[in-house]
């Protein structure tokens, strides 16, 4: 049998996860390009980075990265082009205006003196140097919020064990000079799935603000399964409710299950990974009718745990990618499914636990060692009243764990 390698990656919703590439030996090379257009109009040093971080003490944990960035910039100034603030600063002064768009709800601390810096009639500017430094802390709150999302001690107590990405907030913001587009995209810093949701979560806060998402009315007491040919009031409803959201291309009004919204039903169960029929049932009804504010939630929650993921996977030859919701296990090769299986991922005490890692080897028929949660909520009790519990379900005691042996005796009731 064949070496291989490949990685294993196991997430809580269902997009592909893909890699995170180090920045292109480009941005190395363009680093002196971007220093040579700066023009040195201010004196920065470790002195004066330290007092203005006394001066502005909410921004604090910034100040390492802070300061790596200028060593690596031999204390130059960033923002800076004779007197006037940089084009790059005024880009990424907008995007910071607009971090909700990235489904992100921090405020950056001292926005107001930042405000006051890019406002031309103001006569209550912060001086040169207090600018510089804000803007370039403002840089560092950015990208740790959009690149790099929750850090890796938030990710352990939620019991998510993914490596942290390796990110050079030097490295990134000179690739961000050079090319400002990738301000808006950039696939090695952000797998493409996430660019997806922004889209999303731009499409359905604007039907939000438009009072689009209107309930669909059905009596719980009387309600049956709506199929083709049927006419109801939350027929009509419920084609508008596609039409919103995207799955018919038009709303004709109709109170008649018809064709064509025949097609729209199958395109939304295709959405949500439903069983693909043509009912209607109370609780696909019920799911339309989730508050459109749990809907954007869920796709900011989604934003986030893209950020977590390495961005490697996405050129990467082949992976395994759980999907835990759906109960799934795939296995893709060259962008294609190889295989698809079903799996167990665990109940509310003994939940799978969330990580990604790189795999050599498959081991058929291993043993399996019981999780501690399992056997302290469990087994102790089954252990207890039953003595011949753990032979019975061909597992033994090892070192003071239990596993379970391998063999076609394996079960789990």
């Amino acid at each position: 049998m064949r070496n291989f390698t490949f990685s294993l990656i196991i997430v809580t919703v269902s997009f592909f996860a893909f890699s995170f590439n180090s920045l292109s030996n480009n941005a190395k090379s363009n680093s002196d390009l971007s220093d040579r257009k700066a023009v040195a109009v201010i004196t920065i040093d470790a002195a004066s980075i330290n007092a203005f971080f006394k001066k502005y003490p909410k921004l604090k944990k910034y100040q390492k990265d802070v300061d790596d960035i200028y060593k690596a910039k031999q204390y130059k100034s960033l923002w800076y082009d004779d007197k006037s603030i940089t084009e790059f600063g005024s880009l990424l002064y907008q995007k910071v205006n607009v971090l909700k768009d990235q489904g992100i709800e921090e405020k950056m601390p001292y926005k107001e003196q930042i405000d006051e810096a890019f406002n031309e009639s103001s006569s209550n500017k912060p001086s040169q140097l207090d600018t510089e430094l804000l803007l370039t802390s403002m840089y560092v709150f950015y990208a740790s919020n959009v690149y790099s999302g929750v850090d890796p001690a938030t990710l352990k107590k939620i019991g998510w064990y993914l490596p942290a990405k390796s990110i050079s907030y030097t490295h990134i913001l000179d690739s961000l000079m050079v090319d400002t587009n990738r301000l808006n995209e950039d696939d090695n810093l952000l797998f493409s799935q996430y660019y997806r949701l922004k889209g999303a979560l731009k499409k359905y806060r604007k039907i939000e603000t438009d009072n689009l998402w209107q309930k669909i009315a059905i009596d719980s007491a009387t309600f049956k399964d709506l199929r083709p040919d049927d006419t109801a009031i939350a027929i009509k409803q419920i084609r508008n409710r596609l039409f919103v959201v995207g799955d018919l291309k038009q709303d004709s009004g109709s109170d008649i299950y018809d064709e064509e919204l025949m097609a729209g039903v199958l395109n939304y169960k295709k959405r949500y990974n439903l069983k693909i029929n043509y009912a209607l049932t109370r609780d696909i009804i019920n799911q339309m009718n989730e508050p459109i504010s749990k809907r954007i939630r869920t796709i900011m929650l989604n934003m986030e745990r893209c950020r977590w993921i390495p961005t490697k996977l996405a050129k990467a030859e082949e992976y395994v990618m759980v999907n835990i919701p759906s109960f799934r296990l795939f296995y893709v090769k060259d962008g294609k499914y190889d295989l698809v299986s079903d799996i167990f991922v665990g109940n509310r005490l003994s939940e799978t636990v969330i990580f990604s890692g790189s795999m050599d080897r498959i081991v058929f028929s291993p043993y399996w060692y019981v999780p501690n949660s399992i056997i302290q909520n469990e087994l102790k009790l089954q252990i207890a009243s039953d003595k011949n519990y753990l032979e019975e379900h061909n597992m033994e005691w090892n070192g003071g764990k239990v596993r379970q042996k391998p063999g076609p005796k394996i079960r789990w009731d």
